[in-house]
């Protein structure tokens, strides 16, 4: 392998802003430089290297292949770095360390907000700083330390850890689900096809198909979140599809209950991810930790 130029500091921070900005004028207003200082710094950069990093079309620039490989490595070593500094301050008591998480809207409302007390009272050194995003946020180009996801996965580029798989259960009012529950068994799924269902109608169908019977679906209504599906059973607008990670604190306060016992297993599960270099960051460890406690408890 080649022996690699010794880099200034400076050319990799102007790269990464431009970017990002895909403009070297808007970099130069966000790094308080010249438009002309910008562009000389990405021209030294791709002069040292021996390679381009984007290609120029007009006033936009678009990363390469080449340019694409180092904005990954730089995002990557930024967040290391960044880390690195929170901590030797708050060794010097300067500061708290503060881990930047990135979560689904309904998990963070309906099972991480109720329990940050808890969080608190474990790791009172450790800041938990919370984005709710209905996307998958990038960690690396947002600048977060981990996420909590509903999904597949594995991410790439990121280290995976599954948390909690839970199939998917119909769920409905108190009195809804009481009502159900004195029907025989064998008319129990034609009662419930009749009752008013909330969400996804294919979902349903598949839920139908795993508990012994092929029924055609049409909600009365579908949710793009888990917490206005949830908020709508829970007023008795209907019997949704939900998981227990979700569903779990309000059925234990009695504001919901399990409308049949059939299960619909998928692959999905609750994950906590980050990058791979935070792999041997302590919050992170305790975040892990912390998490698998209030999941069992």
């Amino acid at each position: 392998m080649p022996r690699l130029p010794k880099l200034p500091l400076q050319y990799l921070a102007a790269f990464q802003v431009a970017a990002r900005a895909q403009n070297l004028r808007v970099a130069a207003q966000e790094l308080h430089l010249t438009h002309s200082a910008v562009s000389q710094q990405i021209r030294s950069l791709e002069g040292q290297l021996g390679f381009l990093l984007f290609e120029r079309r007009g006033r936009r620039l678009v990363l390469n292949a080449s340019g694409q490989a180092l904005l990954s490595a730089c995002e990557r070593a930024m967040i290391t770095l960044d880390e690195g500094l929170h901590a030797a301050m708050a060794a010097q008591g300067a500061q708290a360390l503060r881990l930047r998480l990135t979560v689904l809207p309904s998990i963070g409302n309906r099972w991480l907000v109720p329990r940050l007390a808890s969080w608190r009272e474990a790791n009172p050194d450790i800041a938990l700083e919370m984005h709710a995003s209905p996307t998958i946020e990038d960690l690396g180009r947002q600048g977060f330390h981990a996420g909590l996801r509903h999904g597949i996965g594995p991410w790439e580029g990121l280290h995976s850890v599954v948390l909690a798989s839970h199939g998917l259960r119909p769920i409905a009012s108190p009195a809804t689900a009481w009502r159900l529950a004195q029907l025989p068994k064998a008319v129990q799924l034609d009662a419930l096809a009749r009752e008013p269902l909330l969400g996804d109608a294919s979902r349903w169908a598949r839920w139908f198909l795993a508990a012994g019977k092929k029924i055609r679906i049409t909600p009365v209504a579908s949710f793009n979140d888990a917490t206005m599906l949830l908020t709508a059973t829970e007023q008795g607008m209907g019997i949704a599809l939900s998981r227990p990670l979700l569903a779990g604190d309000a059925i234990r306060s009695g504001l919901l209950a399990w409308a049949h016992d059939a299960v619909l297993q998928d692959q999905v599960s609750f994950q906590l991810v980050y990058p791979e270099a935070l792999a041997a960051w302590p919050p992170i460890h305790a975040l892990s930790a912390w998490l698998r406690r209030m999941l069992v408890e």
